[in-house]
């Protein structure tokens, strides 16, 4: 997904953009927000059995009877011998047993306590915030993006690197943009073989294009030219063309796909993520390099729009057309007739394999990218 220069007047919209629409400044977003194991073993005073017993009023009245058993004998001690003597040590004495036997009934009933009560909640809430966190994270990796570039006036390198290295792990790559300049030219920038499908706009379709630079005054303003926007728009998608002719020998096979409704935002899919540039988003409509998300392969978007991608590919109203590395000059020259319209020389297709190349060149040196 290439980003425009600033200041181009077709870098607001789709395919349309200058050759640098892709390079985009990155704010780039860390994966979704996981939600957090919580313990349910929290730190605290009454972390231990005696400590737990000793804060409590069974504690409390164990302590009142070790203090009057200990007074009870120390008041006999001072006593001489008589029936006063044997009943304060009697009393004493009992006072002791009970504690004793108090101390060790409470010991018995709080161990069984903590293992009938205590230690299956704790596991009950462990399991159910491990089964939250699951799931949350389960939600994060299906509805939430793994990277978000925020629109930006000045070209971020990291945007396109790491799209890159989507490409050179995928063996399938599929485009929708307005003229398929940049799936050629990264094409040509990777040292790999691919099956290339990308869906363009159909320079035949007055809506496409009419449309299109409709979309773009929209965003530039009324001091750019309808006339020589629409031109400039045919010539992107001729220069496409010739690209993606170049870029064959990349390719085990490029089957493209011209729609008449082009949609605004640029779509590149690999084997394990989905790109979207939002150029269609409200929010920095002006900026060159508009919001970019990427999704994973296991995410609702993934599915969604590669289900789109391939029902559009596979629509009988739409025109369909090949490209494999055999295709001769001559056979190219037959396709790009057959797909604008208008007859191709030899030497109109020198002329736009220079005006690829230096778009090739050209965005390599601003997206940071060589060959």
């Amino acid at each position: 997904m290439v980003r425009p220069l600033p200041g181009d007047p077709t870098c607001a919209y789709g395919d349309s953009a200058r050759p640098f629409d892709h390079v985009q400044h990155s704010s780039e977003r860390v994966p979704a927000k996981e939600v957090n194991h919580v313990s349910a073993d929290a730190p605290g005073l009454r972390n231990t059995l005696i400590q737990d017993i000793f804060w409590t009023r069974t504690g409390l009245l164990l302590a009142i009877l070790l203090l009057v058993s200990a007074a009870s004998f120390g008041v006999a001690s001072v006593l001489g011998g008589g029936a006063l003597h044997t009943f304060v040590l009697s009393v004493g004495t009992g006072t002791l047993i009970s504690a004793v036997v108090s101390f060790s009934q409470t010991i018995v009933t709080a161990s069984a306590s903590q293992r009938a009560l205590v230690t299956p909640l704790v596991e009950e809430s462990r399991r159910a915030l491990q089964e939250l966190s699951a799931e949350y994270r389960a939600l994060n990796q299906e509805y939430y993006p793994t990277h978000m570039f925020e629109p930006t006036t000045e070209p971020d390198p990291t945007f396109n690197r790491l799209m890159m290295a989507d490409l050179h792990h995928t063996r399938e790559y599929l485009f929708r943009g307005f003229s398929g300049r940049h799936a050629a030219a990264r094409l040509l920038l990777s040292r790999a073989e691919w099956e290339l499908r990308a869906v363009v706009a159909d320079p035949r379709s007055t809506n496409a294009i009419s449309g299109r630079a409709r979309y773009l005054l929209r965003q530039q303003g009324s001091d750019f030219d309808y006339t020589a926007i629409e031109r400039r728009l045919h010539e992107e998608i001729r220069v496409g063309l010739v690209g993606l002719y170049l870029a064959r020998s990349r390719c085990s096979r490029i089957d493209i796909t011209v729609v008449a409704d082009p949609q605004p935002d640029r779509l590149e899919i690999f084997d394990s993520s989905v790109w979207i540039a939002l150029f269609s988003a409200a929010s920095g409509a002006t900026a060159p390099y508009p919001k970019t998300l990427r999704f994973s392969e296991g995410s609702f978007l993934y599915a969604m729009e590669r289900a789109e991608f391939l029902h559009v590919c596979n629509s009988r109203t739409a025109h369909h057309f090949a490209i494999t590395p055999d295709t001769s000059r001559a056979e190219f020259l037959t396709l790009f007739g057959k797909i604008t319209g208008t007859p191709l020389t030899d030497a109109g297709l020198d002329a736009l394999a220079e005006k690829f190349r230096e778009f090739q060149q050209a965005f390599s040196i601003v997206a940071e990218l060589r060959s």
